[in-house]
């Protein structure tokens, strides 16, 4: 086993070769990325981070972590990649504060309000827009670049051919050019769009876009088509994807020009950290050996069965290189498990008592833990230590039959069968060999130092000492150099002295000496002059960078704050500033008649085929036509778009509908200069955010984000001019929003949309959970599927609420509701903002009339 600890040293390092950005959720996951070669790590504080269920770090502990990671020549970046609410900003402004003063080298956020923030504080503190932002395009990276942030992560759902596309139009249209790029090579994936999944938040009030991700993914699923079970077999894990792996691709993501390579984990182990950082090092070090440019590299990186091995152990529900080679949604997941399994040992043979014969198909050592996969993950396993293996003889050496024996009443035997599958799920010795790499106060992952010495006899000897981030000292004897009768001062001589840098965080690199003649010095001054030039060094690595920061408050809570002006331009033609106003979208052709016939003035249209909004358009001009009271039409496109999309958006614009639902950057940017209104996709949860979009693309109004209930929605209404905020109050949530398309994997054979056959168009289809509720999927125009909710939702009760706070757009979504079910919804809404009804009532008898019930769901918070 090869470690990037013990003392080893970094490689070449060429201006391309990426930076690696290792996860850290406490200090011994810091120390493990550190001595095993990250050039950069991230963490994240006990609020506003996308990972809560890490340990974390305290802000108190901010100046000592950055202090150490500097000394040791290491970036540490902050995580607050969370929405944050209205009422929480003054807050986040002091974490802000402290992670300024403290030196943190960058703060990698979500929320463009947080973004806004960041830049009101400091013109210089550098920020990173986080995955969480759903990057997936070139207009994306612009809008993160206009916001002040320097690096954009990009969604994991870019292939290596999308990200050159994007860096080719970056370069293409300027602006943005530039701006460096990363993205994640290895650890868990999320099923669904980092920043677009409401599922937490929809089954369990625990929003993921506030770090309190409940993994439904990882849950079993029954596939019903048509509403009938299809057979998968031992496949139920339908949601589940394989980890990432993008070791072999690092050649292709290098010549992509990536900047920086992240590793998924602040919820894993330190020796996971160690394992994973050490394998990454180790091959970008290789690399840079390999080419002086990236055009030289190999396509590819062989990993060695014995780092698969190592990294499988890791951690893995299997190794596969997501979305990064494209889509192949054959491979991505395989539906037999959601948890980690670890290496593959091989099948039952035969059950004995206390052991068990074993095919053999991987390593297994004394001491190690196994698992017996009887197609069933969701239930009690059986496994343990193995205590001892014994070869066994077969007619056939070939099929490497091997006895394992296991400690006595340590398994139930009567649970293992012939032909399950035997997994290793840990290596005592593996574990132990990683902790081993940063265990200990010692450094082990060395910085390079470089030292010049000069002088003549009679004079001081010059020492000059420089470290690999710039920082320089230049010291003299106190004692002059004087001719050596024997013994001189060689490059030989001084090298070992001057390299004896043991308990340092350095090595010595490189040594150049200019002295005149055959010099001596005393070793005792000689040692003098190294002792303090390190010390030097290490006091001005440790300080922290200086940011620009502003001295007076930024965000002054909400109570403090002046009402909000009423924008009269935008009134003209509006209803009256007390009038409440009920919206509708709608997801079919027949739910389009059946709102126009209940008289909704405003419908927005959502279609899986952007063909048929023509068709849509053409139906609200003919009612228009035949009606006193118009309605206007507003249709939607997709809530991803990425490279070679723009046919999608070109079919959605040229419709000629009034105005636009618009998504995501490239709709605001692509439908900029008309009538549009911002989706609850733009994750807008607080003030600043809301002005950010509606003032710089002239938005008429905006639709809150999923993620606020109705305490903070009225928090944020109070500050936003009245009828700028649309509420949603009735709908299906849009639970999972994915790249991974259930049609084509489970329904075909196909990799992708170009041979699947299409059955998206065929059968409809649901998910059944584990409490028997079937969550149905849809498709969109760009083969991404959506698993809504299948109970909806309402806010009836909390429209008089936010009717007191100036809200005077109300939305009522529809997903597969008939005609009738619809005009009887309408109906009743309609009754409520016209104060017939209660909403309490409107509740209880929603609950009645539909067939799975109406929740309160998500603006109902405990």
């Amino acid at each position: 086993m090869k470690a990037a600890g013990s003392g080893r040293h970094p490689g070449r390092r060429p201006p391309w070769l990426p930076e690696l950005l290792a996860p850290a959720g406490d200090w011994d996951c810091v120390r493990a990325a550190v001595e095993n070669g990250a050039d950069a790590v991230y963490f994240g504080l006990q609020r506003f981070n996308a990972r809560m269920r890490a340990r974390n770090f305290r802000v108190e502990e901010l100046p000592a972590l950055m202090e150490w990671l500097h000394l040791r020549g290491v970036r540490g970046y902050v995580t607050f990649n969370t929405l944050v609410f209205e009422e929480e900003l003054p807050e986040a402004e002091v974490q802000l504060r402290a992670m300024m003063a403290a030196g943190v080298d960058a703060v990698i956020v979500q929320d463009v309000g947080v973004a806004r923030l960041v830049r009101m504080l400091s013109t210089d503190f550098p920020m990173h827009a986080s995955t969480q932002m759903t990057v997936t395009s070139a207009a994306g990276v612009r809008l993160a670049r206009e916001l002040g942030c320097q690096l954009v992560v990009l969604a994991r759902e870019c292939s290596v051919a999308d990200i050159e596309r994007i860096q080719a139009e970056l370069r293409a249209h300027g602006g943005a050019g530039g701006v460096p790029l990363e993205v994640f090579v290895h650890g868990a994936l999320c099923v669904a769009y980092s920043g677009q999944c409401l599922t937490s938040e929809s089954l369990g009030q625990r929003s993921a876009n506030r770090g309190e991700c409940a993994q439904a993914c990882r849950l079993p699923y029954q596939l019903l088509a048509d509403g009938q079970p299809v057979d998968l077999g031992d496949r139920q894990y339908l949601l589940s994807p394989q980890d990432l792996m993008g070791l072999e691709l690092l050649p292709q993501l290098v010549r992509a020009g990536v900047a920086s390579l992240k590793i998924e984990g602040r919820l894993k182990s330190a020796e996971y950290v160690a394992n994973v950082t050490g394998a990454y090092r180790e091959a970008l070090d290789r690399l840079a050996e390999l080419a002086e440019q990236p055009e030289a590299l190999p396509d590819t990186w062989p990993v060695s069965p014995e780092t698969r091995y190592q990294l499988e152990m890791a951690f893995s529900r299997g190794l596969y290189t997501g979305w990064l080679r494209g889509i192949d949604n054959q491979a991505l997941v395989h539906g037999r498990f959601g948890k980690k399994r670890g290496v593959y040992l091989g099948e039952v043979v035969r059950v004995e008592r206390e052991a068990v014969i074993l095919r053999q198909s991987g390593p297994i050592r004394p001491g190690d833990g196994v698992v017996f996969d009887a197609g069933q993950p969701e239930l009690r396993e059986e496994g343990g230590r193995v205590y001892a293996i014994e070869p066994v003889k077969a007619a056939d050496p070939q099929l490497g039959l091997i006895r394992l024996r296991f400690g006595p009443g340590t398994i139930r035997w009567q649970r293992v069968r012939a032909g399950q599958k035997v997994w290793k799920t840990d290596d005592p010795a593996l574990d132990r060999f990683w902790r081993e790499t940063y265990a200990g106060p010692a450094p082990r992952y060395l910085r390079p130092l470089r030292m010049q010495v000069a002088g003549r006899a009679g004079e001081p000897l010059r020492l000059r000492v420089e470290d690999e981030l710039g920082h320089r000292v230049e010291l003299a004897s106190a004692i002059p150099l004087v001719l050596a009768r024997q013994h001189p001062l060689t490059v030989e001589r001084l090298q070992e002295q001057l390299g004896r840098l043991g308990g340092t965080p350095f090595y010595l690199a490189e040594l150049e000496s200019t002295l005149e003649g055959d010099l001596l010095l005393p070793w005792s001054e000689l040692n003098r002059l190294r002792r303090q030039a390190v010390e030097e060094l290490e006091r001005r690595r440790r300080q922290p960078p200086r940011w620009t920061v502003r001295a007076e408050p930024v965000v002054a809570p909400a109570s403090q704050r002046p009402a909000p002006e009423v924008d009269r331009a935008r009134s003209v033609n509006r209803p009256p500033e007390d009038a409440a106003t009920l919206l509708v979208l709608v997801r079919s052709l027949a739910q389009l008649e059946a709102a126009l016939a209940r008289g909704v003035g405003t419908i927005y249209c959502e279609l899986e085929n952007p063909k048929q909004y023509r068709i849509a358009v053409e139906a609200v001009r003919n009612h228009n036509a035949s009606h006193a009271c118009s309605a206007t039409l507003w249709v939607a496109g997709p809530r991803i778009t990425k490279p070679g999309e723009e046919w999608i958006l070109r079919q959605v614009a040229s419709c000629g509908a009034d105005g636009f639902l618009v998504r995501n950057p490239d709709q605001l940017a692509w439908f900029a200069g008309q009538c549009c209104v911002g989706d609850y996709t733009l994750n807008v949860a607080n003030h600043l955010a809301a002005e950010y979009f509606l003032e710089k693309f002239g938005l008429e109004r905006l639709t809150a984000s999923y993620d606020l209930d109705a305490r903070q929605l009225a928090a944020l209404a109070r500050v936003l001019p009245p009828g700028r905020l649309e509420v949603t109050i009735h709908q299906h949530m849009p639970m999972f929003h994915m790249e991974h398309c259930v049609f084509c994997a489970f329904l075909s054979t196909g990799r992708d949309y170009r041979d699947c056959g299409r059955p998206c168009e065929r059968h409809e289809v649901r998910l059944r959970d584990r409490v028997g509720m079937a969550h149905p999927v849809k498709a969109d125009a760009g083969c991404r599927n959506t698993v809504f909710n299948a109970r909806a939702q309402t806010g009836a009760e909390f429209v008089d609420l936010l009717k007191e706070v100036g809200v005077r757009h109300f939305r009522v979504e529809f997903l597969d509701e008939g005609p009738e079910e619809v005009h009887r919804t309408l109906t009743r809404y309609q009754q409520l903002l016209r104060g017939e009804i209660r909403g309490e009532e409107l509740w209880r008898e929603l609950r009645l009339v539909h067939q799975l019930g109406v929740t309160r769901g998500t603006l109902l918070r405990h």
